[in-house]
């Protein structure tokens, strides 16, 4: 059981912290109109929690080995 959760934990960071280098890299456009495009004013805060998330559960992850 402990190997399964650690192994869970460590997926579920690398994928958080690909998702939020992702939605910061690649802004979603909010209106395409032929040759020009609009891009949203985002707010990066959902971005950089998804990140600081990850960080966590993959040092949680990295930290269970040690118990």
């Amino acid at each position: 059981m402990q190997n399964t959760l650690k192994i869970v934990l460590l997926i579920l960071g690398v994928a958080l912290i690909g998702y939020g280098l992702y939605t910061v890299v690649f802004p979603h456009i909010s209106l395409e109109d032929g040759a020009s495009k609009i891009p949203a004013k985002t707010d990066n805060t959902q971005s950089f929690a998804m990140i600081c998330l990850g960080i966590l559960t993959l040092v949680c992850g990295i930290a269970f080995k040690k118990r």
